[in-house]
């Protein structure tokens, strides 16, 4: 099996290699392997779903959360 560095992978993704990192440590890549400060993204990876909302509605409106600090 052969094995990318989140550059490489960032680059295939087209996302920065921080944003690989920080999905490898979120466990949201299955089969990452972290050797010394690298992580190893298999080839046949696919990209996870992007999880931020896409509604543009958050769970706390701006009111109720200035109702509970009154």
């Amino acid at each position: 099996m052969k094995f990318l560095t989140t550059t490489e992978t960032g680059k295939k993704w087209n996302l920065s290699a921080r944003r690989v990192g920080v999905l490898c440590s979120e466990g949201r890549i299955p089969d990452v392997q972290k050797t010394g400060n690298t992580w190893l993204i298999p080839e046949n990876a696919e990209k996870p779903a992007d999880a931020r909302i896409k509604s543009g509605k958050y769970i706390k409106s701006k009111i109720e959360t200035e109702e509970q600090a009154e």
